[in-house]
């Protein structure tokens, strides 16, 4: 029998997955393999799980939001041979998830994860630190790992909605930045910044058009303004249209990005939805390529270009 290790975060999502995951050996068993269900205790410890896990492991399920996920694969990227990797979203946003095709049954996902295909993704890296599918400064980008989870428990998505409301309230900051993109620099104002491999990010649908998670490429987005109503148009812009074709918004396409801030950040950066702790002042953006995960064949025409 193949070796399945299940690692779920009993924090994530509005509702108890204890009775769910009780199915999951048998369904695996099913698919040929053992499983052993472990239950993270404290932030990053999926990190240390995946870390010190056996080398003779098949797969490796995340169980959990965005950043449950994230700490899977950086626990993964911090071992000498790679396991495989897969994800089962029930978080409160689940940008990725989505992004992946998977619905809200969580039984049906795992049948839809163990008939899917491995495939090669291209996972960013930012100061060598991976995230699967977004980083970001500025306006905003506090929200994700500000907002109480006992809120996002209650309410879910809403509650970053909530929090997204009140700080339209606060000062937005300009952040005086240099960047390199494609050995050209350049410098400017700016009030938040995205990085992504995705085309869902916040709970948007297509916040990008024609995504491929294999062709070498992040997106880049800045944004300079500060006026409320600037940032509410803009934000009604994002639901209607590309994002590359948002007023204010500055948009890149490319595998290498280097940032370095002349003014210090108020607020941390967001990676996968979670604080990136670091006080750095610049940092370099690149692209691992090849890295396997197991997912739904659902999406898969749409996401990448090797088929």
């Amino acid at each position: 029998m193949k070796k399945c290790v299940v690692i779920y975060n009993p924090n994530s999502g509005k509702y108890s997955k204890e009775k769910l995951l009780s199915q999951f050996p048998v369904i695996l068993k099913k698919y040929g393999f053992d499983c052993k269900i472990i239950k993270t205790e404290y932030k990053t410890h999926a990190i240390k799980i995946v870390k010190n896990l056996d080398d003779d492991v098949n797969l490796v399920i995340s169980v959990g939001g965005d950043g449950t996920f994230n700490e899977t694969m950086t626990g993964n990227f911090e071992r000498e041979k790679r396991l495989l990797l897969s994800h089962l979203p029930v978080g409160t946003t689940n940008d990725i998830g989505t992004m992946y095709g998977y619905g809200k049954n969580i039984i049906q996902n795992l049948i839809m994860t163990l008939e899917g295909e491995v495939k090669d993704v291209d996972i960013c890296l930012i100061n060598n630190r991976p995230f699967v599918y977004t980083a970001g400064f500025g306006k905003f980008m506090n929200i994700p790992y500000e907002t109480p989870r006992s809120i996002k428990k209650k309410i879910g998505y809403l509650a970053y909605l909530s929090e997204g409301i009140k700080d339209l309230k606060n000062k937005t900051n300009l952040y005086d930045i240099t960047y390199e993109i494609d050995n050209e620099i350049f410098r400017g104002l700016f009030s938040l910044a995205i990085i992504t491999n995705a085309n869902r990010i916040a709970g948007i649908n297509n916040f990008y058009k024609d995504i491929k998670l294999d062709d070498d490429r992040f997106e880049i987005l800045f944004c300079n303004l500060t006026r409320k109503k600037d940032l509410l148009k803009s934000l009604y812009f994002l639901t209607l249209y590309d994002v590359s074709k948002v007023p204010g918004f500055y948009f890149y396409k490319t595998n290498n990005l280097k940032i370095k801030f002349n003014t210090p950040l108020k607020k941390s950066w967001c990676i996968d939805g979670e604080q990136l702790n670091s006080k750095d002042t610049e940092y370099n953006i690149e692209i691992e390529h090849n890295v396997k995960v197991l997912i739904p064949k659902k999406n898969i025409k749409n996401l990448f270009i090797n088929k």
